[in-house]
C-alpha cells in the first residue's frame, strides 16, 4: 500500500487546478458514495484529484488509486479498503473502478462494512449501476462527465471566464446573451477548431495527433472496456467496429434494420443491442421516437456521431458541414436531458422544435408549428426564433 500512497502523492501534485469543469460544481461532494462515469479521455481523473488536491486533507487519509494497478491482481479492494481505514483513512479515490471485475459487489460491502469511510469513484461510461451485480444504486450518487462544451472550450484555451446559460434563457434572451459575449471574444473565430478537435481536454497534449489518439481511444473502449462491462466475445467486438464504420461512412441516417443486420452478419435483435453499445461508449448518439422507457431491443430512428470531433477523426472523407452542425446541436443540448426523434423538423427537445442550417437558413419548413425555432451557423447574434448554432455550446 505505501507505494500506492507515493503514487497518490505524485497524482496530486501534478494535477493542475486552473480549469474547472461543469460538473465540479453539480456534485454534492458531501455523500458517502459518489459515481462519476464518462467516456475515455473526458476528464474524470482529473476531476476527481482536483477535488482532493483542493478539499481534501494531503496525508495518510487522502488516497487515489486506478483499479487497473497491479497491486489489485493479488489484493481484494475489500481488503485494501480494510486496511486503508485501520490506518487512518477517511478518503477513498478510485479510478477506472469497471477494470476490477467485482467492483460493484465490493464497493457495496465497503460502504455497508465502513460507515466512516467516503469513496468517490470513477468508471466507464458504460456503467449501468441497476445492471451490475451488486445493489449500489439505492447507495451511489451517479454522475456522468461529457466532453467539453464550446464555453468550457474558450475558458479552457483562451482564458475567458464564461458562465453557463440556462436553456430558458437562451431562449428567451439570446440576442443580449450574445451580444454580451461577443464583446469579449469572437466566438465564430474559434467555432470550427472547437467543431473538429476540441470535444475533448486531450487535445492540448498533442494537437496534430488528436484525430489518431481519439481513434484509438475508441479503439480501446471496444476491446478492453466492452468486454470488461459485457459478457461479449471477439468475434462480436469486430463486428461492431464493421457497424462503427458503416455509420461513420453514412451519419445521419435512418437505420435498415434488416439490411443493416444483413450486412454486419447478426440477428437483428444482436445488431439493436450493439447499436446500444456504442451509444453507450459515447461514440454515438441515437434519436428515438420516444425517450420514455426506452426498450433494450427498440431500434432509434435516426443515428448521429456523438459529438462532431468523431465525423473528422472517423470518416474517409470531409464530413457535410450540415452533419457536423446537427451533430454538435445534438451532443451539447442532449447534455441537459435526451432529445426526440420529430417527423417535422430537425429536433424535439421538450415542446420544442428545432430546424438547423446555415445562415441563410429560414423559418420555412417550421413556420407552422408553435415553439419552433430556426438555429443558424455562421451569425454572432440572431434575432426572435433565429438563434446562432454557437450559442448552444454554452448550455454547460
Amino acid at each position: 500500500m505505501e507505494k500506492l500512497f507515493q503514487k497518490s502523492y505524485q497524482k496530486l501534485y501534478r494535477v493542475p487546478t486552473q480549469f474547472k469543469r461543469y460538473l465540479a460544481d453539480k456534485i454534492d461532494w458531501d455523500s458517502r458514495l459518489i459515481g462519476i462515469k464518462g467516456a475515455r479521455g473526458a476528464g474524470k481523473t482529473t476531476l476527481l484529484l482536483q477535488y482532493a488536491k483542493e478539499f481534501l486533507p494531503q496525508d495518510n487519509q487522502t488516497l487515489y488509486a486506478s483499479l487497473d494497478d497491479l497491486y489489485f491482481t493479488e489484493n481484494t479492494l475489500v481488503d485494501f479498503a480494510e486496511q486503508f481505514v485501520i490506518q487512518g483513512g477517511k478518503y477513498l479515490l478510485l479510478d477506472e473502478v469497471h477494470r476490477y471485475q467485482n467492483w460493484s459487489q465490493e464497493l457495496k460491502n465497503i460502504y455497508d462494512d465502513q460507515p466512516d469511510l467516503k469513496i468517490v469513484f470513477t468508471g466507464s461510461s458504460l456503467i449501468h449501476l441497476n445492471q451490475a451485480k451488486g445493489d449500489l444504486s439505492r447507495r451511489a450518487v451517479m454522475y456522468e462527465l461529457a466532453g467539453l462544451s464550446f464555453r468550457e472550450y474558450l475558458n479552457f484555451t483562451q482564458g475567458t471566464n464564461f458562465e453557463p446559460v440556462s436553456f430558458e434563457e437562451l431562449l428567451e434572451n439570446h440576442t443580449n446573451q450574445a451580444l454580451q459575449i461577443i464583446e469579449k471574444i469572437r466566438p465564430l473565430a474559434h467555432f470550427s477548431d472547437f467543431l473538429e478537435y476540441g470535444y475533448y481536454p486531450y487535445f492540448k497534449e498533442a494537437h496534430k495527433l488528436y484525430h489518431q489518439k481519439l481513434s484509438e481511444t475508441i479503439s480501446l473502449a471496444l476491446s478492453i472496456d466492452l468486454p470488461s462491462s459485457h459478457d461479449i466475445s471477439f468475434a462480436s467486438v469486430e463486428k461492431i467496429r464493421l457497424l462503427l464504420h458503416v455509420i461513420s461512412e453514412s451519419v445521419p441516417f435512418k437505420p435498415n434494420i434488416s439490411k443493416l443486420s444483413e450486412r454486419i452478419g447478426v440477428s437483428r435483435n444482436s445488431l439493436v443491442q450493439f447499436i446500444r453499445y456504442l451509444e453507450d461508449i459515447r461514440v454515438i448518439k441515437c434519436l428515438y421516437a420516444d425517450t420514455k422507457g426506452i426498450g433494450a431491443l427498440q431500434k432509434p430512428e435516426k443515428i448521429y456521431m456523438h459529438h462532431p470531433n468523431l465525423q473528422y477523426a472517423l470518416a474517409s472523407e470531409n464530413p457535410n458541414i450540415g452533419n457536423v452542425r446537427e451533430s454538435f446541436f445534438i451532443n451539447q443540448l442532449g447534455v441537459l436531458e435526451p432529445m426526440k426523434y420529430t417527423p417535422e423538423g430537425d429536433f424535439a427537445y421538450k415542446d420544442y422544435v428545432f430546424e438547423i442550417g446555415g445562415r441563410g437558413k429560414t423559418n420555412k419548413q417550421v413556420k407552422h408549428l408553435d415553439n419552433s425555432y430556426v438555429v443558424a451557423d455562421g451569425i454572432e447574434v440572431g434575432h426572435l426564433r433565429k438563434i446562432p448554432l454557437w450559442m448552444f455550446g454554452f448550455l454547460y
